[in-house]
């Protein structure tokens, strides 16, 4: 039997139980899947310099992201299609994130209906919209969002198209026959069919995916819903500068994962010049490369409030659904708690830059 010690054993275990059609989708990137790569890389060649004699006996996780208090710095970022790693898909993990206290963003692109999932009981739930060339249905989707209690909506602005995603073409990417994609209804279909020549998700992206969006959709999408807005796709300091001005709650650096544009800059090397522009005037949140307690006291030392977690969560679902994305959460947790207690830090507002050699 395997030991499950830390998350790269969960994602062995996942790999060995999830179908093909799904591995090769979720572990899958842009092109030559070099952005994901360098998403953990840049964070193995970050150098601590931890703080002694601190007295670090009793310490605290917890963290504040949009006015909400969360037990720790980390939460669940969107993935598509949860129930291709587990039957119980989204259910399960916003099971997972209730139980921990900690944030989940829903994706539009989830195989569990928004309104189920909201259901959970004391679940925060932030939910992931894109901007569809038909704008009722957007309009439609940000104010069901609302309506089922949602506390936040999540633009994703790094795809107007969809990245060359070679490993998906090659497999001949779709949605089983059994699953569908009922947040999609008010588009009319449901489903992502198998493609020839590209992924059955790209045609459906290309079909339906708003291109000509800009940033007066922040506005846009504050003023239907009623609910803060946060931009996920942000790798520059001057297009995080536009989030604040266009009135954002917040942003999250990211680079969908390595999934869009190959080569684009590792998250954490990102967060620098980002946290210097925007001076705290929004919440900052990372996602992209984390795997290690380590990680997440980089990310909040260069300026991150809280990164979250994307395929790993998704390791956890296909290795034991509900527990495993418990598990998946607990192992961070608690090697976050060790890197504080081992670099001096009794909370978070005491992991400041200083615990970097740069």
């Amino acid at each position: 039997m395997t030991t499950i010690i830390n998350l790269n054993d969960i994602e062995r275990k996942a790999a060995e139980q999830i179908s093909h059609n799904a591995h090769e989708y979720y572990v899958g990137g842009g092109a030559d899947e070099i952005t994901i790569a360098e998403n953990k890389r840049a964070f193995q060649e970050i150098s601590l310099l931890p703080r002694v004699l601190r007295n670090v006996s009793h310490r605290s996780l917890e963290t504040s992201l949009l006015g909400q208090t969360f037990a720790m710095p980390i939460g669940i970022a969107p993935t598509a299609m949860q129930r291709l790693a587990h039957t119980d898909g989204e259910l399960a993990t916003a099971r997972a994130a209730a139980a921990m206290n900690v944030p989940m963003i829903l994706s539009t692109t989830s195989t569990i209906a928004l309104e189920d999932v909201a259901r959970v009981k004391g679940v925060s739930l932030w939910f992931q919209v894109y901007v569809y060339k038909d704008r009722e249905a957007t309009r439609e989707l940000a104010q069901r969002a609302a309506q089922n209690g949602c506390k936040a909506l999540v633009l994703t602005v790094d795809t107007p198209y969809l990245g060359k995603r070679e490993r998906e073409i090659r497999s001949g990417f779709h949605l089983p026959p059994n699953m569908e994609l009922p947040n999609y209804r008010a588009l009319g279909t449901t489903s992502v069919s198998q493609g020839k020549e590209e992924s059955g998700l790209a045609r459906h992206f290309t079909e339906n995916i708003d291109p000509a969006l800009t940033w007066k959709d922040v506005e846009w999408l504050r003023t239907v819903s009623g609910l803060p807005v946060v931009v996920k796709g942000i790798l520059r300091s001057d297009d995080a500068t536009m989030a604040v001005e266009h009135g954002a709650a917040g942003i999250i650096v990211s680079n969908h994962g390595g999934r869009q544009v190959d080569t684009a800059l590792a998250t954490i090397r990102a967060l620098p010049a980002i946290a210097e522009a925007v001076e705290n005037r929004l919440d900052i949140m990372l996602d992209g490369g984390v795997r290690r307690g380590t990680d997440v006291l980089k990310a909040l030392a260069l300026g991150a409030k809280a990164v979250f977690l994307g395929r790993p969560v998704l390791w956890g679902l296909g290795y034991d659904g509900e527990q495993g994305v418990k598990r998946v959460l607990e192992i961070l947790r608690d090697e976050f708690d060790l890197a504080m207690a081992l670099c001096g830090c009794r909370n978070v507002a005491e992991i400041t830059r200083d615990l970097l050699y740069e």
